[in-house]
């Protein structure tokens, strides 16, 4: 069942949709990085895939944080926010690519929710 179809325990609306666009932009950009290995060339430079991993891995551990109600969970947002606006910038970049701009969409979604998370505790 998707988790947007769920009432999370204790968590707002708030929340939970951070979570989802984590929970989406894990996945997004997991999938992403098999497409650009496999076109090769800018798409496969070891910079490009090592920030895609990057997102890959703070999307999930901040949804993970959320997830199970830890009060540290908005220090891991906001880092989340960062990483995630660097990558959708780097996607972004390669062009008139439909894989690369929606992944890009996906992080810039995925940041602004993050971002407010951080900023709720702050």
């Amino acid at each position: 069942m998707p988790i947007q179809t769920l009432k999370l325990h204790n968590l707002n609306d708030e929340m939970q949709q951070c979570i989802q666009n984590c929970l989406d932009c894990h996945s997004i950009c997991l999938n992403t990085i098999t497409y650009c290995l496999e076109q090769g060339g800018h798409h496969a430079e070891p910079s490009h895939i090592r920030l895609m991993m990057d997102c890959v891995e703070s999307c999930q551990t901040s949804a993970n944080f959320m997830l199970r109600g830890s009060d540290l969970h908005a220090h891991f947002c906001g880092a989340c926010a960062e990483v995630c606006d660097r990558c959708a910038e780097d996607c972004a970049s390669m062009g008139d690519d439909t894989q690369m701009q929606a992944c890009a969409e996906m992080c810039r979604r995925c940041a602004e929710t993050c971002r407010r998370m951080s900023m709720a505790m702050a």
